[in-house]
């Protein structure tokens, strides 16, 4: 059947059949039970095939690439319910639901090789976080007579995407995956990319920056009793972890999402001008100070206006850091014993502030982060509750929890404009930065994974203890704010 228009595809895919119940359930006869198929056993695609075989579907079609399959079959002799096939052939003509657990990079290539093979009347998705190229792919090798109603699930919500598919579909595949305990939050593929990009991409533009930064300068910062306790605390830890997974988890998300590579441009856009200013206002009169002050004044009151001092609605809403000695539980280094006042250290504290146990540096990844949503209008509480990773969470209330400071953000201010002791570093950070930019903007994974395995090579033999100690500091930030949903597939 040709589909000439949106209408007559509504009409078309709402009396297309599905081959099951979409009512059935994992308690439901074996006989009458969707076969589920995974094409793609990577770590999300583990994760459906333990959680949807212990809930009680008992037909579970997987495959990986075809030299994985020996191993394959030996890792699942000891689960009835998930059955290890050759191909993604033989999973996608017998599957009555078929996910693809691919990593964006692939998706065409693997459903241009399976998608013809699907079983007539199924239903597909994907678990790509990125859904342009997911979108695409499915449009241009599906056959007309399946339904597509993708998925992925974050961080507590499930995501459902009723692409092209009637509703018993979309009720089919929220049967399915309801073992996993998650709301569901339906979206469109291009709502899903700006959301995920408004979450992932600055934060982790941020990260991989600090890392690269400290590789070229050859150091590890808190192991010299510099950037230790409190925010450094979570710069630290979360940059260790991020590079300790694979590079891919980053990349699909940087290089495919469109929406993703405008922010990461402007992140290092926002970086390199407010670094060029700070050093003009440090060097020259009293001008150049004004407008850098008023620059992160700006940014401020842009994005955390609404939670400002003076207005009741900002006010209801709890600060996801509670304070700064939560974060010292779990520092890697040892702060130096440098009395906060003392000037041959460099240690200047802010005129008219208090004391701070912390040595006073410019925070400019966090200065940049901010600049950058201010200048995308960005509101990063919309999607918080959505579609927010314990990464993203995290580091919005350690910015959150510096620029709603007028003492932190004024010691800030002052020791980017007047310290010179982190100026290399924030130099550094800057290169890397517009680095990490560049390499975005020529859309090469190969590129991306060179640059991303140089720096993590640095960190070779510190991933361990930092992987310890940081994911129990995610834990202990996230439990003291809301307590999580769904299976934990944090990064």
């Amino acid at each position: 059947m040709l589909i000439k228009s949106a209408s007559e595809s509504s009409d078309y895919y709402e009396a297309l059949p599905l081959s099951v119940d979409p009512n059935v359930t994992p308690n439901s006869p074996r006989e009458v039970q969707p076969t589920i198929g995974l094409i793609g056993m990577g770590a999300m695609g583990r994760m459906y095939a333990k959680y949807l075989g212990e809930a009680g579907w008992c037909k579970i079609n997987v495959c990986d690439v075809p030299e994985k399959f020996e191993q394959l079959k030996e890792d699942y002799t000891k689960t009835p319910n998930v059955f290890p096939m050759k191909d993604g052939h033989a999973v996608a003509r017998s599957s009555d639901f078929l996910v693809y657990s691919v990593e964006a990079e692939f998706v065409d290539k693997v459903v241009a090789q399976f998608g013809p093979s699907t079983k007539i009347n199924a239903v597909v998705a994907g678990q790509t976080s990125v859904k342009a190229p997911e979108k695409a792919a499915f449009e241009k090798y599906l056959p007309e007579d399946v339904h597509i109603v993708s998925c992925h699930s974050l961080h507590g919500p499930t995501v459902i995407i009723h692409h092209r598919a009637s509703n018993a579909a979309v009720k089919l595949v929220e049967n399915i995956l309801r073992p996993f305990n998650s709301r569901y939050v339906y979206l469109s593929c291009d709502e899903h990319d700006r959301v995920t990009a408004n979450t992932q991409a600055v934060t982790h533009a941020a990260f991989v920056s600090m890392g690269t930064a400290w590789c070229s300068a050859k150091t590890y910062p808190w192991e010299q009793g510099l950037y230790v306790g409190g925010i450094e605390t979570a710069k630290v830890n979360i940059t260790l972890r991020i590079y300790s997974n694979a590079w891919h988890v980053y990349a699909g998300l940087a290089i495919l999402n469109p929406a993703a590579r405008v922010q990461i441009e402007r992140y290092a856009a926002s970086a390199t001008e407010l670094f060029k200013m700070m050093v003009e206002g440090g060097s020259g009169g009293d001008e150049p100070k004004r407008k850098f002050r008023e620059r992160v004044e700006w940014a401020r009151q842009t994005v955390f206006g609404d939670m400002l001092e003076g207005n009741d609605a900002g006010k209801k809403r709890r600060p996801i850091l509670l304070s700064e000695e939560i974060l010292d539980q779990f520092t890697l280094g040892k702060a130096p014993n440098t009395p906060p006042n003392h000037r041959d250290g460099g240690w200047l504290q802010a005129p008219n502030q208090p004391p701070s146990k912390y040595r006073p540096n410019s925070h400019l990844s966090l200065l940049a982060m901010v600049d950058c949503w201010a200048h995308l209008s960005i509101n990063p509480y919309i999607h918080l509750s959505l579609a927010a990773t314990p990464v993203f969470r995290l580091f919005l209330g350690v910015a959150e929890h510096l620029f709603l400071s007028p003492s932190l953000l004024s010691s800030s201010i002052h020791s980017a404009l007047f310290d010179t002791w982190h100026r290399a570093d924030d130099l550094e950070f800057v290169v890397a930065a517009r680095g990490w930019s560049q390499c975005v903007s020529f859309g090469s994974f190969e590129i991306y994974k060179w640059r991303f395995d140089q720096t993590k090579t640095f960190f070779e033999g510190r991933f361990e203890e930092a992987n310890k100690v940081g994911g129990a500091m995610i834990k202990a930030i996230m439990d003291s704010e809301t307590k999580p949903e769904g299976p934990d597939n944090s990064t």
